[in-house]
């Protein structure tokens, strides 16, 4: 609600006069001091104080316009679909159906908010379909997966046998991928310790030791986090196997899944440890500490579970990987568990080789594998969150309880010394009398 001041006067008088009206009114209780804002023809206009809005909160009758505008949208969809429009198939119909709802929806807030509420409510409908649709995706290639190689993962002898006394017409019965999952672990691992080390170490240099070749070392990791996949095996199998003239194995699968990885973890521990606010460091360096410790100490230890995400992004793009092992470590029925000698099988190797089989049961074993190869990188996920642990300064419940054991300790300790340095004068153990504090007093 908006009141006009016109007067005859000119605007300064009529600005007095509003000024001591505003000032008599608010020295009365239960009155509201009221904002008084210049038109653009000069004259006061006085308003009230606007109502604050809390956008956080979803009302009923957010649900209601939701629900409202996702039936409008269906039924006007369908009509569209038998009646007027060309198109068939579930693809249009869910795009058109999802252009109505949001139409329909800014119609119905319309009715009762103002502008920002309206780009607020529709942002936040648009934000969390395109999260409900990547669950819908994800859950649905997990669950076709499960049920595809329910027949094979459900039998005792798929998780500890191999394929070696097994052929394609053999029933589910008999043969299992505890060679492929071996090799998957071996390979990884191989990887893993060998991309750890070095990918934090050039973090920590791209980090903390800015320089001109810091600079060229970021654009190669850059540049190398979008190389193809089978060019990594392409390199391995051209030196590891090719110029030095060794076997396809493991270890040689393992070299490329590293190329592959190693730049992810780099950069990600780039990013994570860059973050590390400077003042911490500065807090470290004004205490004495070098700084080699306060990267020890201090830099490290803040992002620790940004350095695990780092890992487990490098290890969920490596133990996927199909084409380097397809060059490197070769095609195996057998257990083989020593990486350097002999070819070895991987999970995605052995879905990919299983799949491209006419026999129900192959495949049957391939979306097993695939099944398997899931569970394996949710375990690997699991473990790498437990490890990495919460975020700065953020304490479970066990490590709160081992902080107030260790308080509780200090300050019993604390306490023994004041009361030692308190005590009353004694003699020493060689007969000499032994001042004390209270002594000196």
């Amino acid at each position: 609600m908006t009141t006009q001041i016109t007067a005859d006067a000119p605007p300064s008088a009529a600005s007095s006069i509003v000024t001591d009206r505003v000032q008599r009114r608010a020295t009365l209780p239960g009155r509201i001091t009221r904002t008084h804002v210049p038109g653009r023809d000069g004259r006061l206009h006085v308003t009230r104080p606007e109502a604050r809005r809390d956008l956080s909160v979803i009302r009923r009758e957010d649900i209601l316009r939701i629900v409202g505008a996702a039936l409008g949208a269906l039924t006007a969809t369908g009509w569209l679909f038998t009646q007027l429009l060309p198109f068939q198939g579930v693809l249009p119909f869910a795009l058109i159906a999802y252009v109505l709802f949001l139409a329909l929806f800014v119609v119905l807030i319309s009715f009762d908010e103002d502008r920002v509420t309206i780009v607020d409510r529709v942002m936040a409908v648009v934000i969390h379909s395109a999260a409900l649709l990547l669950l819908l995706v994800m859950s649905v290639v997990v669950v076709f997966t499960l049920v595809r190689g329910s027949d094979a993962f459900l039998q005792p002898n798929f998780w500890v046998e191999d394929l070696s006394v097994t052929g394609p017409l053999e029933p589910l019965t008999q043969g299992g991928m505890a060679h492929a999952a071996l090799g998957t672990l071996i390979m990884i691992s191989i990887a893993l310790a060998i991309s750890i080390p070095l990918g934090l170490l050039t973090a920590v240099m791209m980090a903390e030791f800015p320089s001109p070749f810091t600079r060229l070392v970021r654009t190669v990791c850059e540049a190398m986090t979008a190389l193809p996949s089978i060019v990594c095996g392409l390199f391995i199998y051209a030196t590891y196997i090719l110029m030095f003239g060794f076997d396809q194995s493991g270890f040689a699968a393992a070299l490329a899944v590293t190329i592959m990885i190693l730049p992810i973890i780099i950069r990600s521990a780039d990013v994570v440890l860059r973050l590390v606010p400077q003042t911490l460091k500065e807090a470290s360096l004004a205490t004495g500490a070098s700084h080699w410790r306060t990267v020890w100490h201090v830099v490290l230890p803040t992002s620790k579970s940004g350095l695990m995400t780092a890992i487990v992004l490098g290890t969920a793009r490596g133990i996927g990987e199909t084409s380097p092992v397809l060059l490197t470590a070769g095609w195996t029925t057998f257990f083989n568990a020593n990486p350097f000698s002999g070819a070895m099988v991987s999970l995605p190797f052995a879905t990919f080789t299983l799949v491209k089989s006419p026999e129900p049961t192959q495949i049957a074993r391939g979306f097993g594998a695939a099944a398997v190869l899931m569970a394996l990188v949710f375990l690997l996920f699991l473990l790498a969150r437990i490890i990495g642990g919460k975020g700065p300064g953020i304490l479970s419940p066990r490590q709160l309880a081992r902080v107030r054991r260790q308080s509780a300790q200090d300050m019993e300790r604390i306490e023994a010394r004041a009361a030692h340095d308190l005590a009353p004068t004694g003699f020493a153990p060689g007969g000499e009398a032994r001042p004390t504090r209270e002594a000196g007093r």
